[in-house]
């Protein structure tokens, strides 16, 4: 029985073309080599992080975050940021009994922006409040806490393999690979994604069937 789904938020429920783009035009380069760095680095298993070091090699990333808060040119989220079935995902999946939940790596100001949207949603959370990120364990300790079940009934949504099903398979729960953005299309067919989850899914609204059995 599933009665917690838990989501993963960058590349699941929101586009990253903002946040990419914001930081291509705070280290003045182009968009597309900024997008097409973080692609190389994840596709070898290193942090995002690092294609930011790599276009401004020593950069201290928290700093340059805060450096472009303090100048207005910070994170931000709207409602065209929002993939268009999540909305209608969460409200069938509630209407169906199931518990709706956001966790994902992000930071505190990101939750906030997150809850700002008004997310039809029963809890929305960040590593960055929660102070422990995927694919940490205790990331999906604390997922599995606010589901308030057994880890087998909570259900883990995500695009990241290394980030999201593994470590959440793992931890007991449930899996679902999203094929959405580049890393859910990148490994949609991998042997390892395919033997590892529970469920492949091309969008939120699959879960329904899923969930109806």
């Amino acid at each position: 029985m599933i009665h917690t789904i838990a989501f993963d938020v960058g590349e699941t429920l929101v586009r990253d073309d903002r946040y990419w783009g914001a930081w291509a035009d705070w280290f003045r380069v182009p968009r597309h080599t900024v997008s097409a760095i973080v692609g190389a680095v994840v596709a070898q298993g290193k942090d995002n992080a690092e294609a930011l070091r790599l276009i401004q090699p020593g950069v201290d990333v928290r700093s340059a975050y805060d450096a472009r808060e303090a100048a207005g040119r910070g994170e931000y989220l709207d409602e065209t940021d929002v993939y268009d079935d999540v909305r209608p995902a969460f409200a069938a999946l509630r209407q169906q009994g199931i518990q709706v939940v956001v966790a994902g790596n992000q930071t505190v100001k990101a939750g906030e922006l997150l809850r700002g949207l008004d997310l039809p949603a029963d809890l929305i959370a960040t590593s960055g409040e929660w102070g422990v990120a995927k694919p940490d364990p205790r990331f999906f300790t604390r997922v599995v806490e606010a589901a308030g079940v057994p880890a087998e009934q909570v259900l883990y949504v995500g695009d990241h393999p290394q980030n999201d099903v593994f470590p959440a398979r793992r931890a007991g729960l449930r899996t679902a690979h999203l094929r959405r953005g580049p890393w859910g299309h990148l490994w949609a067919d991998d042997p390892q994604v395919v033997a590892a989850v529970d469920y492949r899914i091309n969008g939120l609204m699959d879960l329904l069937r899923i969930v109806s059995g």
